[in-house]
């Protein structure tokens, strides 16, 4: 049997790149009160407001109890409110804060710097294949 070459695995690769861009934005956002899970979530309810949890759920491919106690951590935070669903009495809706609101630009700076830094060595050609080639594997697991 061949040795495993984790140099050669996408899944290797792409898990260890994960990591560290979730350390490097965690450094960068830390000052703001915020951790990468609730930026991912706030990345979604910047663009669309009023989602549901099963919403944020599907969105983001985390489990139901994974997102149940980063919402609470959310709004324990001021990040965000909970409201009574218009069309469906069981649910319940999650709205942006205004604080939340604020920190939209500086928070958002810092995910582009953090990505920024990630692909300075590479031409912007590079780049763009980089990350399609990054969503069709995402699209193809998703599957």
């Amino acid at each position: 049997m061949k040795d495993f070459d984790k140099s050669r695995s996408a899944g290797y690769l792409a898990n260890h790149q994960a990591r560290l861009f979730a350390q490097a934005l965690a450094e960068r956002i830390k000052p703001m009160g915020l951790a990468p899970a609730q930026y991912q979530c706030l990345l979604e309810l910047w663009r669309e407001d009023g989602l549901t949890q099963r919403d944020l759920v599907q969105r983001l491919d985390v489990e139901q109890a994974t997102m149940a106690n980063t919402l609470k951590r959310m709004e324990r935070d001021g990040l965000i409110e909970r409201r009574a669903h218009e069309g469906d009495a069981r649910a319940r809706t999650i709205h942006l804060t205004e604080r939340a609101r604020d920190l939209q630009g500086p928070a958002q700076a810092e995910a582009q710097a953090v990505n920024a830094r990630a692909t300075a060595e590479m031409s912007d050609e590079e780049r763009t294949a980089f990350l399609d080639l990054m969503t069709r594997a995402v699209d193809a697991l998703r599957k």
